[in-house]
């Protein structure tokens, strides 16, 4: 076991009112809560605005927290479950432990976490987090089994934006979506995602994707990419205002936020072997746009 004292630049501390492990580095800065193992905070130096949202209205343990990178695991909303599990799964409502970490040559700092209390499960997690330039985020799930274990799973991203309904994301032209808002019936995805003019909200899953997605937003005038490697599908949402204002913490905030999510979620059902192991990777970075 590592603690937090252990790695140059790396602290407890307290960000949005939650226990919190807090780097520091000379590229960015980046906070992970120890409740639900999610990134509360990406800041890369020079960047002024965080690229993460988490909401100010968050709620305290052991409400799941809203916004930040929630963990879905070892399913997605309740996909493939009965309704007495909790949605999205268990890692996001676990507290999680730091087991190792150190800082790099270049300054980055390498953290891996592990859920705790999550022993009753059929597949073991940990989780990487390095933090630099970029942030690398990786899941790692081991089945110790001897029988193939089903899953499903995602990175929550919740971005932080200047309005939602001035951004757009590329990287999704050409793919076809399945829409929770219309019975997850399939639709062709025309051109860059923008939030709909028709009824101003979006849930979508777009299976086989491409694993590289790109949020343009002028109002803050930069772009953040996510770059996935082992996940096959893109989750783009947001509730939107009429779905918001029935949200205690989103509310009036729905604007602020765009989710789109690295996974492995509707078709795309990830079979991890007895004995085997599964990553799903992402890599957020940020550039200036004029």
């Amino acid at each position: 076991m590592t603690t937090s004292g252990d790695i140059d630049g790396v602290r407890h501390g307290s960000v949005h009112g939650l226990d919190a492990i807090v780097v520091e580095t000379p590229h960015s800065t980046a906070a992970i809560s120890v409740f639900g193992g999610q990134v509360l905070s990406f800041t890369p130096a020079g960047a002024g605005e965080d690229v993460l949202w988490v909401s100010p209205l968050v709620k305290s343990p052991p409400t799941p927290i809203r916004g930040g990178i929630p963990v879905c695991w070892p399913y997605f909303a309740r996909e493939g479950q009965g309704r007495d599990v909790p949605s999205h799964g268990y890692a996001r409502t676990a507290r999680w432990a730091l087991i190792a970490g150190g800082r790099t040559d270049s300054g980055d700092c390498e953290l891996e976490f592990a859920p705790e209390g999550l022993d009753h499960l059929r597949l073991e997690l940990r989780m990487t987090v390095r933090v630099g330039a970029t942030l690398e985020h990786g899941l790692h799930t081991h089945n110790p089994g001897a029988e193939p274990v089903s899953m499903t799973e995602a990175f929550h991203n919740y971005f932080r934006v200047s309005d939602v309904s001035s951004v757009r994301v590329s990287g999704l032209d050409g793919l076809s979506y399945l829409d929770q808002f219309d019975d997850m019936r399939s639709h062709p995805q025309h051109g860059d995602w923008m939030l709909p003019r028709e009824d101003g909200r979006s849930d979508r899953v777009y299976p086989g994707a491409g694993g590289v997605y790109r949020i343009v937003d002028p109002g803050l005038r930069r772009a953040i990419e996510v770059s996935v490697r082992g996940g096959r599908s893109a989750v783009v949402w947001n509730p939107g205002e009429d779905g918001a204002a029935g949200m205690t913490d989103v509310g009036p905030h729905w604007r602020d936020f765009v989710c789109v999510e690295a996974a492995n979620v509707g078709p795309d059902v990830v079979e991890v072997p007895a004995g085997a192991d599964h990553s799903l990777w992402q890599t957020i970075s940020v550039t200036t746009i004029e």
